[in-house]
Order: C-alpha cells, then sequence, then structure tokens
C-alpha cells in the first residue's frame, strides 16, 4: 500500500537518506545536487515550516516532497523525489494528485528544474507547468528552468 502522509521532525534522518540517493545521479551529471539536498538542518526547516510530506510503502520511507506557502494562494513546490529503487512506478504522478486535491484553492505554483533534467520538464509539463524563464548560470554553467502553473479554476 502506497500512503502520503506529513512528515515529522523524527522522520527526517530516514527522510534526508532517501533524498539523497534519488539526486545521486543527478549530483553525479552536475556535482553537486539542488541547494540544502543533503542538509539535516534544512530539511527540519522546513518540516516545521512548510508541507513535508514522506511517501510510506509497506511501512519503509521511498521518498518524499516539500510544499511552500508564497503568500497569497501562491505555494511552491520546492522538490518532489523517489528512492532510485522506486522510481518509474508513478509515483511523481500520484504525488502530483495528491497536491491537487490537498492544495485545490491554490491559484498559483512554481518550481524550479535543472536545466538537463529533461525527464522532469516532461513531468511537469504534463501537469500544466508551463517554462517561464532561466536563472543565471553559475560559474560552472549550471542554471535552472522556473516552472509555473495558474490555476484559473481555483475557489479562493
Amino acid at each position: 500500500m502506497f500512503l502520503i502522509i506529513r512528515a515529522k521532525v523524527e522522520d527526517a534522518p530516514e527522510l534526508l537518506n532517501v533524498k539523497i540517493n534519488s539526486f545521486r545521479e543527478e549530483a553525479k551529471m552536475y556535482g553537486s545536487g539542488p541547494p540544502g539536498y543533503d542538509s539535516l538542518e534544512e530539511l527540519i526547516k522546513g518540516i516545521e515550516n512548510g508541507f513535508v510530506f514522506k511517501f510510506v510503502t509497506d511501512g519503509k520511507i521511498i521518498g518524499g516532497m516539500g510544499i511552500y506557502d508564497k503568500g497569497d494562494l501562491h505555494y511552491r513546490i520546492g522538490s518532489i523525489y523517489v528512492d532510485l529503487d522506486y522510481q518509474n512506478q508513478g509515483i511523481g504522478s500520484l504525488a502530483m494528485n495528491f497536491i491537487e486535491q490537498e492544495f485545490a484553492d491554490v491559484r498559483k505554483w512554481t518550481l524550479e528544474t535543472p536545466y538537463k533534467s529533461y525527464r522532469n520538464h516532461h513531468f511537469y509539463e504534463k501537469f500544466g507547468f508551463k517554462k517561464i524563464g532561466e536563472t543565471e548560470p553559475d560559474r560552472n554553467g549550471f542554471y535552472l528552468f522556473l516552472y509555473e502553473r495558474i490555476n484559473n479554476t481555483h475557489k479562493g
């Protein structure tokens, strides 16, 4: 059985291990993962101040996501991550469907994803996100694509 459950501070160490593992390929490709992805302190701060969820199957944490309220019905998806052993099984799609149901009143969603993460681009575009810009490249040439989705049917 697959569940999406609000994470608690005591979940942070296990969730962090899954997060680091899920970004291993990206870290190899770019030289590191997303900023703060391997920080226990940042994860705990997200659990305490945002909406951090864990993905659980058979009692085991296999992924998670962070969602942050930016105010005025604007929320940001900080990350969605799934352990490498559980990727390509539709868990990301289940997470997006969960977000749409649990945060139905949100007017605007934003997120960032690496420029070479083509699977991510396709995935988010499948859920109605549009690329709206790019960050400035860092000194190593790394940059992010900026995505947005406006929900015109919100209830707010």
